[in-house]
């Protein structure tokens, strides 16, 4: 598949597992009591380069399928968004994963995964297409990638190639416990490479169990800061977002919507930021543009809730502007939640002090 990288339209690469998801058509029981599911390609690096591709932007996956109907389902669902598929490889043996998902009544869900091990999880260095890595504006990868060879040794390659070429690094750590051999081995599998990236996306839930801490306390997220980051975000659901950067601090309200599955909507939210990054690239230095990217990107993450699936249900631009119009009269740039005019110096490491 040919792809075009300008200046206008920098290209964003995502790197790591795409699987199919079978999500119940049936809220609030078990899986051996759902009586049908609904079949949705999903994976959060995959599911953030579709993300990326509804929002106009210009992305390409690196990953690797099984041979099989389902590796040829996610490269055919890849194309159709217009994701570049250059990256992407096939194993011989390995099939595809699956994971079912349990969704509960409030939309939250838990995962069951089939892999042991998934093709996925076999990817090479050998197998990494390094020209398309050396080329991005951006590289996006998660943690599952991490917990076995050789995909952990893929990784790192990966993203050390991005590092040397000047590649800004985003992480969103994702974390999916029951795919680690025990709590302590994620925790300490997903800080390893806490320190090579430019941009970490966490989640509240995400914040408490690395830190192992209350995630509103700031002196907790802040635990989390590095000096070679250049913005470090907690999502709160519904409530919106937290950011910190070298020289500013705030907050941002979320939308209030009915939730059906939660599936994607980090993903969702992260597609959205990295297109503002690739673009606007004094958004670390202007609050007002931060805020206005982290607002559309809690729209997006918003939207992606109302509907099953993760790439089924994320956003267009008009989807997400029309919900901010919508919620116009409540919405401000600087709420009274933000931190306005505060600049954040790092001190000792995870310290912040305001002047």
């Amino acid at each position: 598949m040919a792809y075009l990288c300008t200046s206008s339209n920098p290209l964003i690469v995502s790197f790591g597992e795409m699987l199919i998801d079978f999500v119940p058509d049936v809220v609030g029981v078990s899986l051996a009591d759902s009586p049908g599911f609904l079949k949705a390609p999903g994976g959060a690096p995959a599911n953030v380069a579709c993300a990326i591709r509804k929002l106009g932007g210009n992305s390409a996956f690196i990953g690797k399928f099984g041979d099989d109907e389902f590796g040829k389902m996610l490269l055919d669902v890849l194309k159709k968004h217009g994701v570049n598929t250059d990256g992407i490889c096939f194993d011989s043996y390995a099939k595809t994963a699956l994971a079912f998902v349990t969704l509960k009544k409030n939309g939250e869900r838990e995962f069951t995964f089939y892999t042991n091990p998934s093709a996925d999880m076999l990817m090479k260095e050998s197998d990494l297409k390094m020209s398309l890595i050396k080329q991005a504006k951006i590289f996006h990868y998660g943690s599952i990638s991490l917990i076995s060879e050789p995909c952990r040794s893929a990784h790192m390659a990966a993203m050390k190639a991005a590092k040397e070429a000047g590649v800004f690094l985003s992480y969103d750590p994702n974390v999916r416990l029951p795919l680690w051999p025990s709590p302590d081995a994620a925790r300490e599998g997903i800080l390893k490479i806490w320190n090579y990236a430019d941009f970490i996306k966490v989640s509240d839930d995400e914040v408490a169990f690395l830190t192992q801490g209350d995630p509103q306390r700031e002196d907790v997220v802040l635990s989390l800061w590095h000096d070679n980051l250049k913005l470090l975000v907690v999502t709160d659901g519904e409530k919106g977002c937290r950011y910190f950067t070298k020289h500013f601090k705030g907050k941002v309200n979320g939308f209030s919507v009915k939730t059906v599955d939660t599936t994607g909507a980090g993903d969702a939210f992260v597609g959205a930021i990295l297109v503002s990054m690739a673009k606007q690239t004094n958004i670390f230095h202007d609050e007002k543009k931060l805020r206005e990217a982290l607002l559309f990107a809690n729209a997006c993450g918003a939207i992606c809730v109302t509907k099953k699936g993760a790439i089924p249900a994320l956003p267009t631009s008009s989807d997400v502007l029309e919900l901010i119009k919508s919620n116009a009269k409540g919405v401000s740039l600087f709420p009274r939640e933000s931190i306005r005019g505060n600049r954040c110096v790092p001190l000792s490491g995870s310290q912040f002090l305001e002047t």
